[in-house]
């Protein structure tokens, strides 16, 4: 069972290196993703702070619940839920010697009504360098801030014909999460 909320962070890397051909422009921004889940909570951990979600499909999704979620005592299992995030990435082709960002923002409202829920957006933006191309594999490594690191097939070879290891490429990810409880 994976967690969607690496899933959420990955999809929008795996958008990047799929449109990477675009590098003639400096900045590409890529179609919103939108991922909705729905179901009934089955178990809630309250401890860890973790949800299991059963589909209508019969399928579960692992749920972390973030400490913002103030009314996250209120939910228990039983309750029909349904959570949407909304992710926006673009990319920026950095020019030499600019210098390198890594900054994170986000707000966040909580449910006003009987039931707990409410909404949450959060932009992140980094400076990542191209640390491998691999043409045979058709793949490009990623490196950036904190030892993070991220390597993807690219769907068009030609993309590595028009960047080489070393160059900075500003990602930035918009989010944001809508959480309703019946």
């Amino acid at each position: 069972m994976k967690r969607l909320k690496a899933i959420l962070s990955a999809s929008g890397l795996v958008v990047l290196a799929l449109a990477l051909p675009s590098w003639a422009q400096l900045t590409r921004t890529l179609p919103t993703q939108t991922v909705t889940v729905s179901g009934t909570v089955e178990t809630i951990d309250h401890d860890r702070r973790v949800v299991n979600i059963k589909t209508p499909d019969g399928k579960f999704q692992t749920i972390d619940v973030p400490p913002a979620a103030k009314r996250f005592d209120e939910l228990k299992v039983g309750d029909k839920v349904s959570i949407t995030y909304n992710n926006t990435v673009s990319a920026r082709l950095k020019p030499p010697g600019e210098s390198a960002v890594n900054t994170a923002t986000g707000t966040s409202t909580g449910g006003q009504g009987e039931r707990p829920g409410g909404t949450a957006s959060a932009e992140r933006t980094m400076t990542a360098t191209i640390s491998a191309i691999d043409k045979s594999a058709q793949s490009i490594t990623f490196t950036g801030p904190n030892g993070w690191k991220y390597d993807r097939r690219v769907v068009d070879p030609t993309v590595l014909d028009k960047v080489k290891v070393g160059d900075q490429v500003d990602i930035t990810w918009d989010t944001n999460v809508t959480v309703a409880v019946q």
